[in-house]
């Protein structure tokens, strides 16, 4: 059978928004989160009102990892590609139009580059310092235009980081994505290759943006696998991704927690929806990124109609399929370019 671009892009879109909004009503611990469900997180649920961030959110309603990732696309669909005059662009019109101000779900490093942003301060320096997984959770359709071809997205995502997270350790992180994606978009890939493209990403990616601190993305990525791998219980493995690799804001635990579940869900994108939501913490954010790694890799072919009818009803400002067109757009030009699917 062909590979169908157009079909894995969508899954990639998809996935992001599957994860995303799948995790959203999760709560800041697995203990938590099982007592509040009824000790299981197995469908779409709305934020309860006294969720610490997401109360008021319908069933399949996405967060800011997932608008913001619309945001990166529209860009980049604009631009023709990656530009961080572009990016710095996208990020302000969504925060106006989220009211970030506001909002209890903007990030501290993006609040803070926007501030500067608004100051007049130059896009190439208004992100000096940001070092939480804000560029991570957004950075899939930097992939999705990189079929078969993970140094290119290294490249990008570097660039998108720039604006709101210009330091090596948030480079490292959306790289590790990105080029997980673009590896997902390869014919014939495996899951362990895709992790693999994801760990050398991440190295690659720390030799981009400024020096800061922080654990080895990479290295963190393969101790989550380890953990997802292991014959333990399913709650058991959660609890251990939790406790030893973390589901904070952090780039180094978000990232490598997300690689985590999705070697739990042997890339499936409902299942890596379902494990990312009961590990808890930033719940919304590792679901986005696992989920779109695996959409990806498995194609629009692989979410229900169910899954994909919620999500449209629930952001009905979302045009999954005319992004995914104009991505595909892109992404046919960089593989004319040299990319290439395998």
């Amino acid at each position: 059978m062909s590979f169908n671009l157009y079909d894995h892009i969508l899954g990639g879109l998809l996935g992001q928004a599957l994860g995303d909004a799948w995790g959203m009503p999760a709560y800041l611990s697995p203990e938590d989160t099982w007592e509040k469900y009824g000790g299981w997180v197995d469908r779409f649920y709305p934020g309860p009102e006294d969720h610490p961030v997401h109360g008021g959110l319908q069933p399949g309603q996405v967060t800011d990892d997932t608008e913001q990732a619309f945001a990166l696309a529209d860009s980049i669909i604009a631009w023709g590609g990656v530009t961080i005059e572009g990016v710095a662009e996208a990020v302000l019109n969504w925060y106006e139009a989220v009211g970030g101000d506001t909002s209890p779900f903007v990030g501290p490093s993006t609040t803070r580059a926007v501030q500067a942003l608004r100051r007049g301060v130059s896009p190439h320096e208004s992100g000096l310092h940001g070092d939480t997984n804000g560029a991570a959770m957004r950075v899939s359709p930097v992939g999705l235009i990189h079929p078969g071809d993970p140094e290119w997205a290294v490249r990008d995502a570097a660039l998108s980081c720039i604006p709101t997270h210009n330091t090596d350790v948030a480079a490292s992180g959306a790289a590790a994505v990105a080029g997980a994606v673009a590896q997902a978009l390869t014919n014939g890939a495996t899951l362990e290759e895709i992790v693999v493209a994801g760990q050398d990403a991440a190295v690659e990616g720390r030799r981009h943006g400024e020096r800061w601190m922080g654990a080895s993305i990479s290295w963190r990525i393969a101790q989550a696998a380890e953990v997802a791998s292991s014959n333990k219980p399913v709650r058991k493995r959660l609890r251990d991704l939790y406790d030893t690799i973390g589901t904070s804001l952090a780039m180094t635990e978000a990232v490598p927690a997300a690689f985590g579940v999705l070697v739990m869900a042997e890339g499936d994108p409902l299942q890596a929806a379902i494990y990312a939501a009961n590990l808890s913490g930033d719940a919304d954010t590792v679901g986005a990124m696992a989920c779109a790694i695996a959409g990806a890799w498995k194609g629009a072919e692989a979410f229900s109609s169910q899954v994909v009818t919620t999500l449209k009803e629930a952001n009905p400002n979302l045009d999954f399929e005319g992004v995914a067109r104009g991505l595909e757009k892109i992404a046919l030009k960089n593989m004319t370019a040299g990319n290439r699917l395998g």
